[in-house]
């Protein structure tokens, strides 16, 4: 009963996303709250799982409305121009340059294993280069995502850390066997957005410059602003000094991110824009968006909670192998690995390691079957798909800076990020990581 409306939830949730039907907001907190009513939870219990899964992404939604005005108090000074100029004359304007830097900066942002680092650190300054160059920003949020992934197999990123957790194995010597996995990846990477890039260049001789979407449009793809009243050229170096400071503290966790992005915030508009009603200015035009997304985040927080609290998640882990014919079982690890990434839309990544993966580990361990190589396949075939996941707080944050929705989002990702994953698992196979037969 309770993975069968947990699967329901879940599914609903992701069909309302992916067919626009409803905002963001209402999917994520309806749906959920049904759910635990069906299952037969009382109002009490599902306040104390909608707190608890707010307490859990509260600090996430504080970054992000202050992350996204910052960026925006920092774009109306003018200071990533100079910077979107200087990436189109090294790219000399091609369109496959692009694609290709985008995916190199996004693994190389991703070095200290935070997601949310990394799409602040790259989305502020490639966004603006897309739309100059009439660049679908969604194949930008798919090359960002993968390299990603890519790079989430680092020791001291999720994944890793909690298969290391789970199977009580030192993480970095786990890792130690996945570094030509990493290396075949980023190569593959590099021929995959060149070959993006080839393919949205096309695009863009035949059709024209990217537009949104006919329809109903939560968030509206950013226009560069070229209002010259805002722009602050000779403070140039000074927001640069801020965005440096601003990004240095939160690599360094000196202090929470929030905290960060509050004090850079205030800095930033109070040396721009000197005056009240200025800076009153500045807050309003970037506050609708900010708060927005930050609903967003809590209401993703609230489904968490829910879905978590009632053991929803951990049961549609546990019945998932359960119902599984009998032949499958001595090769269920490598099942799992092939879905494992249209299993994060389903499973957040906790449920996924926790739950999922020791399940997975002892019921094949009888049949022959090592421990790291079912955490192996199941991360391998899991890790790319880290930010395709409706349950990854880190994709909501890329999302909100991009101005983009997660229902393109999937619908423009999922394949080419799944065959992407499959042939890593093939990669895996090959060298005897993952051995099949």
């Amino acid at each position: 009963m309770l993975s069968a409306v947990g699967l329901a939830t879940v599914l609903t949730i992701i069909v309302l996303l992916v067919s626009r039907k409803v905002a963001p907001v209402v999917a994520l907190t309806l749906v959920p709250f049904v759910g635990a009513l069906v299952a037969g939870f009382g109002f009490e219990e599902i306040g104390e799982y909608f707190s608890s899964g707010l307490g859990a992404v509260a600090h996430v939604a504080a970054m992000f409305i202050f992350a996204i005005s910052f960026f925006g108090v920092l774009q109306d000074a003018g200071l990533f121009k100079p910077m979107v100029n200087f990436l189109v004359r090294v790219s000399g304007g091609s369109v496959v340059s692009v694609a290709v830097g985008t995916a190199i900066i996004g693994m190389l942002a991703h070095l200290d294993g935070a997601g949310a680092t990394t799409f602040l650190l790259t989305i502020p300054a490639l966004l603006p280069l897309y739309r100059r160059l009439g660049m679908n920003p969604y194949l930008m949020m798919m090359l960002l995502a993968t390299g990603a992934g890519i790079f989430n197999l680092l020791p001291w990123a999720g994944p890793l850390g909690r298969t290391a957790a789970v199977l009580e194995l030192d993480p970095v010597a786990l890792w130690y066997p996945l570094i030509p996995v990493q290396i075949a990846g980023a190569v593959l990477l590099v021929i995959f957005a060149a070959g993006m890039g080839m393919r949205e260049h096309r695009r863009i001789q035949a059709n024209g410059f990217w537009q949104p979407s006919n329809g109903a449009q939560p968030l509206e793809p950013l226009e560069v602003s070229d209002d010259s009243t805002l722009a602050r050229p000779k403070l140039l170096w000074v927001n640069l000094a801020i965005l440096l400071t601003v990004l240095g503290a939160l690599v360094s966790g000196l202090m929470p991110a929030a905290y960060v992005f509050m004090i850079g915030l205030a800095v930033a508009v109070v040396i721009n824009y000197p005056s009240v009603p200025e800076q009153m200015a500045r807050m309003n035009a970037h506050a609708p968006n900010a708060l927005l997304m930050g609903a967003i985040i809590l209401s993703a927080g609230s489904l968490l909670g829910i879905l978590n609290g009632t053991g929803m998640l951990r049961s549609i882990a546990a019945d998932m192998v359960v119902v599984l014919p009998g032949s499958v079982i001595p090769h269920l690890h490598l099942v799992i690995g092939v879905f494992g990434l249209p299993l994060d839309l389903l499973l957040s990544t906790d449920a996924y390691y926790f739950a999922l993966l020791p399940v997975v580990e002892q019921i094949v361990s009888p049949h022959g079957v090592a421990s790291t190589t079912t955490a192996y396949s199941l991360v391998i075939g899991n890790v790319i798909g880290t930010f395709l996941s409706p349950f990854s707080p880190a994709l909501w944050l890329g999302l909100g800076l991009a101005r983009l929705e997660i229902g393109m989002h999937l619908r423009y990702s999922f394949m080419p990020m799944w065959i992407f994953s499959l042939i890593l698992m093939g990669f895996a196979a090959v060298i005897g990581l993952i051995p099949i037969g």
